[in-house]
């Protein structure tokens, strides 16, 4: 499938690379259908990759791992959001954090409050807001350098 993007150009995007994200992300429930953007060489090496939507080209969301600014990371997922998923497994299971960043580098954060999780045996995957205490910013500055990012 061609792709013409805003910030990629025209892409090829290959059909099993294509994640349906039941809900939207939060705040843009008409966008369903998503790639991830990443170079191929840091693939896991906690880069900004980019969620591109497949329904509205304009637009892609910086996202990443979590544990790669907050290594302890470990949110309490609730079982009722994740059953549309499908069977979770530890091998499946695919987690990522919304990327915010201002003019300012040093305020750039992660959203902890709000995981996008994906079943990469299907595909398919929702953004989750969880109970508790996780901040919705989280610096990535900060806890990179040591300090506590909330």
């Amino acid at each position: 499938m061609q792709v013409k993007t805003r910030l990629f150009g025209e892409i090829e995007i290959a059909e099993e690379k294509i994640i349906n994200l039941i809900h939207g992300l939060i705040g843009f429930p008409d966008m369903k259908r998503y790639t991830l953007i990443f170079d191929e060489e840091k693939k896991d090496k906690g880069n900004i990759m980019w969620l591109q939507s497949l329904d509205e080209t304009d637009f892609a969301m910086p996202v990443m791992l979590p544990h790669v600014v907050k290594p302890d990371y470990a949110p309490e997922l609730n079982v009722d959001a994740l059953e549309q998923l499908g069977e979770l497994t530890a091998d499946n299971t695919y987690m990522l954090v919304t990327v915010r960043v201002p003019k300012n580098p040093k305020e750039a954060s992660i959203n902890l409050k709000a995981p996008i999780i994906i079943n990469t045996d299907t595909n398919i995957g929702d953004q989750i807001i969880i109970e508790g205490s996780e901040p919705v910013r989280y610096l990535i500055h900060d806890a990179i350098h040591g300090k506590d990012g909330e």
